[in-house]
Order: structure tokens, then C-alpha cells, then sequence
């Protein structure tokens, strides 16, 4: 088997061979069709988040070994099992639900997998989908993709889990209410495409690229705000009638999670999703007086998945625009999203 590796961090992936593994007990060998470039990638390709202040995670400081192969969403075929696997058969098609715990501890034995202190995510703490081959730990953790294209079927083992997972945070909403999506890229137009199927709320888009926001308001926004504009906040309180009953940032930048909760309504909640970084000054006064809700959502649970996918098997989800590229050029496809020059999802092919 051949994968792309981060053999030094932030530098160029190396293209590495090594035999291919068989699988044991429970275990899965897939021949990947297609893996999704997400921009959690790129943290990880730098080998750090930044925390503000000066501050960085360190993978170093997680305990990330290297060689490491990037990428966690994953669609292919089961090609063999290890002997106490059950529930597929080869020549299965599936996509991976990535976000796998421990499996011993009692956050994983709740279901709660992607809430693991100690993790075994594929593509972030061990190896993933930038290659031909991935083991993944059981069956239960590979999910039907029955009539999606197999480039679209891998972004919903993340862009599509974590926009759905922080959807369901703020829910019940009605449609009176408006819901501010902040970023449009991979992870906001998941989001942006599953909001009929999930709330009925009006679905406003806010970026700062006029690309995106056309790209949104084609997708069905019901209106677009340029939240780089001057006036923005003032535009997005007329456009709601005086705040926003939800807002959702799928950037995590603090210009961005500070326009959210300015432009929230009182007792309304801002979730921020997006790893961009840094620290966020806060007025903690505000919280109480406008009863306002702050709070994260990282990717989303095996639970959670079944039902997203369940969801796009029954047609209800439009596809995001896809960019399929060839596995040998993952560090140019890399670079691309970094420099926002991807509008969509870019998914590798090896």
C-alpha cells in the first residue's frame, strides 16, 4: 500500500509504501475509493492549534507520532475482515465514521466516541485516508452509502457529521426564527445544505468572499451578509428584526465569534465550531443580561451519524460541490485550501 505522510511537521506529505495489513479480530480492511481534504488538515499537517496568547496545542504534546496519514474522511470497499468481524461482508461499499475513542472507557461505552480523552481518530491521532488501504477498528463504525456518488458520500463522515451535530445544538428552532451561518466553505455549506432537513428557522449566510455568498444564496439561503462590511452587524439586526435566535461560526476566529454574538437576539446561542484560533475577548456581562448561550461542538457521535446518514440516502440533502483530485497531489490540494481557493469540498482519489 502507498499513503501520503506528514513525516516533519509542516512540511510536504512524503509519499511512503509499506505492506498492507490484515486485518485482526474485529477489524476492517478498506480499499479507499475517496478521502475529503478538510481544513482541520491543515492543523494538523502544522502540528499545532493556536490557543491565543502566545499558546499553541501541540500534537507533539498529544502524543502524535510521526510518520502520521492525514485524512478522516474516508468511502471505500471492505476487502477483508479479521475473524471476529461481523455485520459487512467483502465488497461492501461504506463510508468511515472516523471519530473513534478508546473503546474501553465509560465516554466511548455511552456512545459519546468523539468525546475520548484518549482518541484513536483516524487521520489525526493514527493513520487515515491519504492512501489506498485504512483499517478501521469494527463494523459498526462503517455506514451505507446506497445511491451518493461515492466523491460526495466521504464528506459527511465530517463536513457533513460536524454541520449536522452543531445543527441539532440549536434546535427547536421555528420559522420565524433566523439562523446566521458564519462561513461558507466545505463545513458552512454542509450546513447551509442540511438546514431544510433539519429546522425550519430562515437560513442566513454570512462571509466575507462575494463568490461564497453567491454560491450560498444559489443554495438556498434566504439572504447573504458580508460580515466584513462596516455596517454588517447593523444589516444583519434589520435583516432578523432585532438578533438572530442562533448563530453558528464555522470559521472560530475571534472577529467571526464576535460578530455572532453581537447580532444574537436575547437568549439566543452561538456555536462555534470552526479551529481558525486564537482567543476571544469577551464581555462577560453581556452573557447574563442578554441570556445569551456560548458554546462548542466538535465533529458529532456514531448515533449521530446513523441518522445524517439516514437522511442522505433518502434524498433529502443536497450535494456540496465536489473537487476530485488525484491522491499525488495532495500537498498542492492542501495548499489550494489554504489559500482559499476551494469552494466546496476537495476529495482525493488514489
Amino acid at each position: 500500500m502507498y499513503s501520503y505522510q506528514i513525516t516533519e511537521w509542516a512540511k510536504p506529505l512524503e509519499r511512503r509504501e509499506c505492506d498492507t495489513p490484515e486485518p485482526q479480530g474485529t477489524e476492517v480492511l478498506i480499499r479507499i475509493d475517496a478521502a475529503g481534504i478538510c481544513h482541520s488538515d491543515l492543523h494538523i499537517w502544522d502540528g499545532y492549534f493556536d490557543l491565543g496568547g502566545g499558546q499553541r496545542l501541540t500534537l507533539d504534546d498529544r502524543g502524535v507520532a510521526l510518520p502520521l496519514t492525514l485524512g478522516h474522511e474516508i468511502v471505500g470497499e471492505v476487502v477483508a475482515l479479521g475473524s471476529d468481524a461481523e455485520g459487512v461482508a467483502v465488497g461492501d461499499k461504506r463510508v468511515v465514521y472516523p471519530w473513534i475513542g478508546c473503546r474501553r472507557c465509560e465516554i466511548c461505552a455511552s456512545g459519546e466516541e468523539h468525546l475520548c480523552m484518549t482518541p484513536r481518530f483516524l487521520g489525526a491521532r493514527v493513520d487515515g485516508g491519504y492512501s489506498d488501504y485504512v483499517i478501521v477498528a469494527e463494523p459498526k463504525y462503517l455506514f451505507d452509502y446506497t445511491g451518493v456518488p461515492t466523491n460526495l458520500a466521504c464528506t459527511y463522515a465530517c463536513a457533513g457529521l460536524t454541520a449536522y451535530s452543531a445543527l441539532n445544538k440549536v434546535a427547536p428552532l421555528t420559522e420565524r426564527d433566523h439562523l446566521v451561518i458564519i462561513g461558507a466553505g466545505g463545513v458552512g455549506m454542509s450546513a447551509l445544505h442540511l438546514a431544510a432537513a433539519v429546522t425550519p428557522a430562515q437560513v442566513i449566510v454570512a462571509d466575507i468572499d462575494p463568490t461564497k455568498r453567491s454560491a450560498a444564496r444559489q443554495a438556498g439561503a434566504t439572504d447573504t451578509i458580508d460580515n466584513g462590511a462596516d455596517d454588517a452587524i447593523k444589516r444583519a439586526l434589520d435583516i432578523t428584526g432585532g438578533g438572530a435566535a442562533a448563530t453558528i461560526d464555522f470559521v472560530g476566529a475571534p472577529v467571526t465569534t464576535g460578530f455572532g454574538l453581537e447580532i444574537l437576539r436575547k437568549g439566543g446561542i452561538h456555536v462555534v465550531v470552526g479551529l481558525y484560533g486564537d482567543a476571544l475577548p469577551l464581555s462577560l456581562p453581556m452573557l447574563p443580561f442578554k441570556v445569551l448561550t456560548l458554546r462548542g461542538s466538535y465533529v458529532g457521535s456514531v448515533a449521530e451519524m446513523a441518522a445524517l446518514m439516514d437522511l442522505v440516502r433518502s434524498g433529502k440533502v443536497p450535494p456540496i460541490p465536489i473537487h476530485p483530485r488525484p491522491l499525488p497531489e495532495a500537498n498542492q490540494a492542501l495548499d489550494d485550501l489554504r489559500q482559499g481557493r476551494v469552494l466546496g469540498r476537495t476529495v482525493l482519489n488514489p
